[in-house]
């Protein structure tokens, strides 16, 4: 079974910048395209990012211009650098693989446990 463990969460004033880290371990033969989602207290999880393997990258209209993501496919990693950070981005971030790629059967739609991240005012 893959497991996929975030690192990166913490707390932060408004304005400010962390960086979330997503490793997808069990799976040395695959690739991946992955994707980072978040879930605030009383509210759905929702898309924020995601990149595709040696292809684009796409992001929720909330956070363009502010986060970035990007991937490591020797690492099986992706990153999410978060800039100018707002008191709305506290959430639980998780990252999920989305599809999986390689000579035998891969991972896809495979969640990890998240991290949590708090910004304040």
């Amino acid at each position: 079974q893959v497991q996929l463990v975030e690192s990166g969460g913490g707390s932060v004033q408004a304005g400010g910048s962390l960086r979330l880290s997503c490793e997808a371990s069990g799976y040395s033969y695959c690739k991946f395209d992955m994707s980072w989602y978040r879930q605030a207290l009383g509210k759905e999880r929702e898309f924020v990012s995601a990149v595709k393997i040696y292809g684009p990258t796409t992001y929720a209209d909330s956070v363009k211009g502010r986060f970035s993501i990007s991937q490591d496919n020797a690492k099986n990693t992706v990153y999410l650098q978060m800039n100018s950070l707002k008191p709305e981005d506290t959430a639980m971030y998780y990252c999920k693989i989305d599809d999986g790629y390689g000579r035998y059967t891969c991972p896809r739609n495979s969640w990890g446990q998240g991290t949590q991240v708090t910004v304040s005012s």
